[in-house]
């Protein structure tokens, strides 16, 4: 049972209704708004122009905080986000950063003209501050966000903001991330919006209050600086706007841009079929020394041109692995801007108006406070993106001329490694702390017509990169003794998922062991899933090299590429945990690829034999997960590599008992429902071969249910479900009983139930 603490329900970041909000606002604080006929008015140039005026703000926004932030959290990866906002906190425009913020930002706004109008007041001049997940504005508290409002005439016109991941902000552990953490006092201290700018002079006691509760004061005091500048450049370009073509041109901009996503992404809905759609994943372990396996599942209804997420059934608040209701609807955002309105200005406070949310208090992904949330958004409310984004995907996949926006699962979490000590390489010993961002470089999933993006980057940071090796060795006393793209690491499929890679780094320039702590998913059970019968792509893994020496082997000059070339003892780090790499000693990290989509067995294999060539596939791999065998030339066998997949699908039909001929339908009228399923009247069946799987109108299809060791997933997936959880994990498959081709596949506890869904895949147990 989960117990509310008294006053927290005031802290709630649950949106309200515009209309509500305005009402309640204080006569002090007068507010600029337009009717539908000024809107309705807007010549098509006119609205063009201020629109792209208004978009260029945003990077402008952009490029003052890289310029003015020392931290390589925004400088190199963009772990940031802006936007621009009317009157009542809608967001009218979003920076191309990480959208995960978006689902947030406005929640903060919408707080403080509820809990701040009065007492102390919004006034021109004034910018605010917060990293209060219950609030919103950011996912956990190292999301620090200031925003401001900005006045025209007296009137309160509209607000911009600027937020981005600090890398600490206090608590028990390094970088704020305390793997032990059972609830939220143990963590970073959740400040909700205080004025830290009033009549534009930065407050010293707030500023001052703000950089004491960190281990890197100056860099945390810089970005708020720099996020202050970044908020003075927003409202110095908006003004100027206004100043050209009038407030009320502006404001009717503002508005229709919301209302034109919001019709564009209606119209979109409506030319799918309705029907819900369901996913299910897990977080493998909640905090250090945990053992169990967390669920979170989401069922996706589209009725017209709405959606509605229901996340009924998701597992209680646990450890560390807790989002509040702002990350579970950052994570619906995370999917949502790039799979369904990829194609639509990302004027968020329209897109929003098309979904609701549907979710228990004190869940992981809708935790309540005192809950620890420091692992969030990468966290729960990643996972909640791959799960909507599976449901979006399943959906769009119905429709061949929405297909290019069907995706398998990209690099399904982000492995959180932090480093602190002391750098000895000046005159003055200095302290030092950084997260490791080179997991920015993820696998995206793959899609219907094209594979996966190799190290292509993260799902929810359109604009992200990775840091460069040499600036990290630069800031750092640490020398990196490898970082490349691992093959195998992409999920099988059709079309293959993008491959992921590794990292190796060791103490360089202190004699101090470096402490490290680390928080991460998606190693006991796949998080990075395929789809329609695509393979899953790699688990996680970290190690360290216990009793090492890599200093003595550098110094006579070997550089070790593996771990076996190391020396020492290999120790497997769990999911959670604090610890530490001495000189000499090594961490590495793999960290995952993207998912699969369709049958391996029906990829071409000229495909898989240029994966070898690249690297992006052993030559074992295209054999064992795609029946595809090359000669010595690393050419394509064709008669060896034809009886290697009928061998394959041989061994999938020995699985299944003997069954009766099956009913078969002409497929001359058959509808699409993904790469293997077609619908023909109320019967759903298969497109490879026209056997009858079952009714629409029913739901469940008869298919050949498999159940085996991991190993059988293929290389990338590795077989240590023991190491971290306690729940017994197997590989399920389901085959077409009459071509048995793979139509789901996947890495799951044994007590998974499988989601059954009107329109799409799986999933009733065969019939023997």
């Amino acid at each position: 049972m989960v117990m509310a603490v008294p006053g927290s329900e005031r802290f709630s970041s649950r949106p309200i209704d515009p209309d509500t909000l305005a009402a309640q606002l204080p006569a002090s604080l007068p507010v600029h708004t337009v009717t539908q006929e000024q809107i309705d008015a807007l010549d098509p140039l006119t609205y063009e122009v201020v629109r792209h005026r208004l978009w260029s703000v945003t990077d402008e926004m952009g490029e003052a905080l890289k310029r003015m932030s020392g931290s390589p959290i925004v400088t190199d990866a963009n772990d940031f986000d802006f936007a621009l906002s009317d009157e009542l906190g809608q967001e009218v425009q979003v920076g191309l950063y990480n959208t995960m913020l978006v689902g947030a930002v406005d929640l903060a706004i919408y707080w403080t003209l509820k809990h701040r109008a009065t007492n102390p007041g919004i006034a021109e001049g004034d910018m605010f501050l917060t990293n209060d997940p219950w609030v919103g504005g950011g996912l956990h508290q190292n999301d620090a966000m200031v925003f401001q409002p900005v006045f025209w005439e007296g009137k309160l016109f509209g607000w911009t903001s600027a937020i981005a991941h600090q890398p600490d902000l206090g608590g028990v552990g390094l970088g704020s991330f305390s793997p032990a953490a059972q609830d939220v006092f143990s963590e970073s201290l959740p400040t909700p919006p205080v004025k830290v700018v009033r009549d534009g002079l930065l407050q010293d006691d707030i500023a001052d209050m703000w950089v004491r509760r960190s281990r890197v004061p100056m860099m945390i005091g810089l970005d708020l600086r720099a996020k202050v500048g970044a908020n003075t450049v927003g409202r110095d370009r908006m003004l100027a706007v206004i100043e050209q073509y009038g407030a009320d041109t502006v404001k009717a901009v503002m508005k229709r841009m919301m209302s034109d996503a919001e019709s564009r992404l209606r119209g979109k809905l409506r030319t799918l079929p309705d029907g819900t759609w369901r996913a299910t994943g897990y977080q493998d372990q909640s905090h250090s020394a945990d053992r169990g396996l967390h669920k979170i599942t989401v069922a996706m209804t589209k009725t017209d041109g709405h959606l509605a997420f229901d996340f009924t059934g998701t597992d209680e608040q646990s450890g560390v692995v807790n989002c509040t209701y702002a990350g579970m609807r950052g994570g619906v955002m995370l999917a949502l801007l790039p799979i369904l309105a990829g194609d639509i200005p990302w004027s968020a406070g329209g897109l929003m108006r098309c979904f609701d949310l549907i979710a228990e208090e004190g869940t992981i992904n809708n935790a309540s406070f005192p809950a620890a949330v420091g692992r969030g958004p990468i966290g729960p409310a990643w996972l909640t993106g791959n799960l909507v984004a599976e449901c979006l995907s399943q959906m769009l996949d119905q429709s061949p001329n929405l297909d290019a926006h069907v995706q398998s699962s990209c690099c399904g979490t982000w492995d959180t490694a932090v480093i602190a000590g002391l750098d000895q390489r000046g005159a003055v010993p200095t302290p030092f702390l950084s997260i490791l961002m080179d997991p920015m470089a993820g696998g995206y999933g793959a899609q219907p017509q094209a594979d996966g993006m190799d190290t292509g980057g993260l799902f929810c940071i359109p604009l992200g990169r990775v840091p460069d090796v040499e600036m990290t060795e630069f800031l750092y006393p640490v020398l990196a003794l490898w970082r490349r793209e691992e093959p195998d690491s992409g999920g099988p499929g059709r079309r293959r998922g993008g491959v992921s890679a590794s990292m190796a780094i060791t103490p360089h320039g202190t004699s101090f062991p470096i402490g490290l702590v680390l928080a991460s998913n998606g190693k006991a059970i796949s998080q990075n899933n395929g789809l329609a019968g695509g393979y899953p792509g790699n688990t996680g893994i970290e190690w360290i090299a216990r009793g090492a020496d890599v200093t003595t082997m550098l110094g006579v000059g070997q550089l070790p590429s593996d771990l076996s070339g190391i020396g020492g003892d290999a120790e497997l780090q769990p999911c959670y945990g604090e610890t530490y790499v001495a000189p000499g000693e090594v961490f590495t990290m793999f960290w995952q690829g993207g998912g699969g989509y369709g049958d391996p067995l029906t990829r071409e294999p000229e495909d898989v034999a240029r994966d070898v060539r690249e690297d992006k596939v052993t030559p074992a791999s295209a054999e064992a997960s795609y029946g595809v065998v090359l000669d010595g030339a690393g050419a394509v066998d064709a008669k060896a590599t034809e009886g290697r997949r009928r061998e394959l699908r041989d061994a999938r039909r020995s699985r299944s008992a003997s069954q009766d001929d099956r009913p078969t339908v002409d497929l001359a009228d058959a509808r699409r429902l993904d790469d293997n399923l077609v619908a023909v009247g109320d019967q759903v069946a298969c497109t490879h071969c026209a056997t009858v799987l079952g009714s629409g109108a029913v739901g469940e299809l008869d298919l050949v249910r498999h159940e085996g060791p991991v190993s059988e997933a293929g290389p990338q997936v590795i077989d240590a479900a023991g190491e971290y959880v306690d729940g017994e994990v197997h590989f399920r498959q389901y085959c077409c009983p009459g071509c048995f081709t793979a139509i789901s596949t996947a890495v799951v506890p044994v007590d998974h139930v499988d989601d059954v869904t009107r329109t799409s895949r799986v999933l009733a147990d065969a019939r023997s």
